[in-house]
This record gives C-alpha cells, structure tokens and sequence, in this order.
C-alpha cells in the first residue's frame, strides 16, 4: 500500500504544479497554430498537420516529464522533506517506484488533454478553401471552446469558493471537458448533421498516439533516474540528451550492429564498443511512426504489442537503476 500512497500524492503534486498547467496551454496553443502552419505544405496538408502534431506531443510529453520528476523527487531531496518519508517504514525503493507511478499518471492526463486537442486540430484539418465551410469546422470550435471556457469556469470558481488549487483542477476539468467535445464532435459533421462516430475514428493514428505516449513515459523513467542524483536542471539536460541520442542510435549505432561480416564493415573493436551501447540507450527511433503515417505504411497491432513490451522492458530497466542510484543517496 505504501506504494500506491506515495503514487496518489506524487500525481496530485504534479497535476497541482502551475509548470503542468502552462505546459499544457503552451502544447494547446502550439497543437491549434499548427493548423495554420500545416497550410504552407506544398502537397499534403494533412500529413504536415500530424505530422506536427505528433512532434509537439513529444516534446511537451518530455517537459512536463522532467518537470514533473524534478518537482516530486529531485526538490525533496534538496529541501530533505524526503527524508520524513524514508524514516518511516517506506523502504526507498517504494518511494522511487511510486514516485515513478504517480507521475506517469500526471503524464498520461496531461499527455490526454494534449491528444484530445490534436484529434480536434486533425477533424478540423487545414483550410481548403476560401468559403466559410471550408476555412473552419464550426462543430469542433463551438464545442471545443464551449466545453474549453467550461472547463476553466470551474476551477475558477472552485478555486475562489473552495480554495481548490486551481492547476489541478483545471487540468482535471480540462481533460473531462475535452472529452466531452471530442466525443460531441465525432457525431457531427462539418455540416452540422448526425454521423456514426466511427467515421472520425482512424487506427493507424490511434497507434501513433499510443507509441508516443509509450516514448514519454521512457523519457519519465530516464527522468527519475536522474533527479535521484541531479537537480532540475541537470536532470533535464540528460532528458533532452537521452532524446536527442534516442533518436539517432539506430542510424549510427545500429547499422554498425548489424553490418556484415566482411572487408568494408566496421571493426570488431568498434562492434564491441557500439553494441552495449546501442543496447543501452533507448531507440526512440522505435515509438515514432509519424514518417510510416504520412507515407501510408500500416502499422500493424503486433509491432505496436512489440514496442510496448520494449517500452516496459526499458522502463523496468531504468527505474531499476533509479533503486540502485537511489538506495544509498544521503538525503539527511
């Protein structure tokens, strides 16, 4: 159980953080402008639209990672109101893991609200026209900024009548309001008619959405590995360098990997070196299929079951080293 408390107060710490929140209305704003920047495509709109979106998804998917896991970990050791908590019977590695689970669930609401706004941008799509019809969706902004202005109507108003603090109640408000409007939306046309839900509903990009979101949750992982021995903002350096490398690891180390045997190949030394390395380092190469979506290329549910188990054998990896880093930090 003392897993799981420390889970709940790690959620409710990061979705109460105002860093949550003004990443999260930064990743709106941005996911909306892309509508806009989508249109300066030479060919297909759409295919720049998402992919734009699946790039913005990743990035504030790393921020509020980093931001999270420094907020709940990495500030309590500095201010050593960690150490009340391992001086009772919460063994420390308890702590990292529900630290770990508590803010993938931060992660995973945020990452919604994000994900819900982009499928928005995505019915939307980029203007085709120049008559009414074609430059807006009017079902997607009357509801989205309905449901959008309800959302921050109460916080606001739990926050001036109950003193409920206003990020985590936003951000909750804010997740169930879009819900909502995405849900209102899928069974109205442009036209404003009734239509089967299913006709908005596209698994390919389901399946991109869910790689990404696995890409994040990694990324969360390498996060509380490092805050337990860094600060804020070294913590989020490695993120970024981890994301960086992440993406690039296949090309230059895993061609050398799995280049031939024969006179042009690479060095068994320089093998020696790159394979455990390439086995360390996490290919994010694998969660990011935007490229495969915009070309057409189906993604088939077991690469998707694939890289899952990837994701969890990398995350049970990382925070098994966050433990080990962990367990013998002087946080008195």
């Amino acid at each position: 159980m003392s897993v799981f408390a420390v889970a709940r107060n790690a959620f409710l710490e990061s979705i109460r953080q105002p860093v949550f929140v003004v990443l999260l209305v930064v990743g709106i704003l941005a996911l909306v402008l892309n509508v806009n920047l989508a249109a300066f495509a030479f060919e297909d709109d759409s295919k720049l639209l998402i992919d734009l979106g699946l790039s913005t998804l990743f990035i504030v998917g790393i921020l509020l990672a980093a931001f999270n896991a420094t907020g709940v970990l990495s500030k309590e050791i500095e201010s050593k109101t960690v150490l009340t908590v391992v001086s009772k019977p919460v063994s420390r590695a308890a702590l990292v893991i529900g630290k770990y689970l508590g803010v993938a669930a931060a992660i995973a609401l945020g990452f919604w609200v994000l994900a819900a706004v982009f499928l928005l941008a995505v019915r939307h799509r980029v203007q085709a026209g120049v008559r009414m019809e074609d430059t807006f969706d009017l079902p997607v902004l009357v509801f989205s900024l309905l449901f959008g202005g309800l959302a921050l109507l109460v916080a606001g108003l739990a926050n001036y009548l109950y003193r409920r603090p206003f990020p985590s109640t936003f951000a909750v408000s804010l997740a169930v309001a879009l819900t909502a409007a995405l849900g209102i939306v899928w069974c109205v046309s442009r036209d404003w008619a009734f239509q089967d839900p299913r006709v908005e509903w596209d698994p390919q990009l389901m399946i991109a959405l869910g790689l990404v979101f696995e890409a994040v949750l990694v990324l969360a992982a390498v996060a509380i590995a490092a805050s337990t021995r860094l600060g804020q903002v070294m913590t989020l350096a490695v993120c970024l360098g981890v994301f960086l490398v992440g993406l690039v690891s296949e090309y230059f180390l895993g061609t050398v990997v799995a280049a031939p045997a024969d006179a042009q190949s690479p060095s068994s030394f320089v093998r020696l070196v790159a394979w455990p390395l390439y086995a360390a380092i996490p290919n994010l190469q694998f969660f990011w299929s935007a490229d495969a979506l915009t070309q057409g290329n189906p993604m088939t549910i077991g690469y998707f079951a694939a890289v899952s188990l990837y994701a969890a054998l990398v995350v049970g990896a990382v925070i098994s080293l966050a433990v080990l880093l962990f367990q013998h930090r002087d946080v008195g």
